[in-house]
């Protein structure tokens, strides 16, 4: 791997690195608001109110889907990140072995 490739290589890897942290906070938040959710509808259960049940039960499934869009989109950063780094290494691996680096 040439040096400007190389160089290339690591910040597209190290942006890749800032939006799993990003994705990885975004995610921890969206399981807190499903728990949230879950806790307040709970609650209303318990109570009998059956309109805010209603009202609780989409919110709860609307923060279900929100919270698997973002581990969706967490896993695909992490695979894109581990293949990136698998092809920086397979290109070293190949310019050592062209340049007999053992």
């Amino acid at each position: 791997m040439h040096t400007a490739e190389f160089i290339v290589s690591s910040a597209r890897l190290g942006e890749l690195y800032e939006c799993s942290a990003l994705l990885r906070r975004t995610r921890l938040r969206a399981e807190e608001i499903v728990d949230e959710a879950r806790a307040l509808l709970d609650e209303a259960e318990r109570h009998g109110d059956a309109e805010r049940v209603l009202t609780l039960t989409d919110e709860l499934e609307e923060a279900r889907q929100a919270y698997a869009k973002v581990l969706n989109a967490y896993v695909i950063i992490c695979r894109r990140i581990d293949a990136e780094r698998q092809e920086i290494l397979q290109a070293q691996i190949e310019h050592d072995r062209l340049s007999g680096v053992a």
